[in-house]
């Protein structure tokens, strides 16, 4: 992957679109969240058409609430996880990142959860969320086991799309960067939900 990595929701659609773009503009990921599903299932493709895909996301539970995402490739494999903090959540979004063997190997947390806070209670005000999606600016990171800081999310100004810029900090291996850029995906449609 081409950091860094551009990742748009297509606000006005009825089923939650995501398109994930490497520096060159080319479609790493498509994302098209189904509705109306029991159990959250998130279908990671190549590109727009669908054709191929690459990712399944699963929830282990119906509730989201300390749910853990797993992800598999396209022939079963498990390629790691993303797990919700629960009561720690409520303030501070704060995300495990899991192997494959389901060992802790990373943590997402908020940089600034006043910023996430207001962005969220504000930008479901009719005529203020426009307005505050070129003010407020959440940022996410993304560190290993040690603390290092691997990669970081930062939401974008933009109108009628939600925009956010996925960032590599320091050096990584092609499975930290692929973890850790469907951890992020993962989240922010988790994250959009919660406000």
């Amino acid at each position: 992957m081409h950091f860094p990595l551009t990742m748009t929701f297509r606000i006005l659609a009825l089923a939650p679109q995501v398109h994930v773009r490497d520096l060159q503009g080319t479609t790493v990921f498509f994302v098209r969240q189904k509705l109306m599903r029991l159990k959250e299932h998130v279908e990671v493709f190549a590109d727009e058409s669908r054709s191929r895909l690459l990712y399944d996301i699963h929830a282990d539970r119906m509730i989201d609430f300390s749910a853990t995402y797993r992800f598999t490739d396209a022939a079963g494999r498990s390629s790691g996880a993303v797990r919700r903090r629960g009561l720690r959540s409520l303030w501070r979004a704060r995300y495990d990142l899991l192997d494959e063997q389901d060992r802790q190997c990373g943590t997402i947390t908020e940089v600034n959860p006043l910023a996430s806070f207001a962005d969220q209670l504000l930008g479901n005000v009719p005529g203020v969320s426009f307005v505050t999606g070129f003010i407020l600016h959440p940022v996410y990171s993304l560190a290993d086991a040690t603390g290092r800081e691997l990669l970081r999310l930062t939401k974008q100004p933009a109108f009628f799309e939600s925009r956010f810029l996925i960032d590599r900090c320091g050096p990584c291996t092609g499975t930290e960067e692929l973890r850790g850029v469907l951890a992020f995906l993962m989240m922010t449609l988790l994250e959009r939900k919660r406000g």
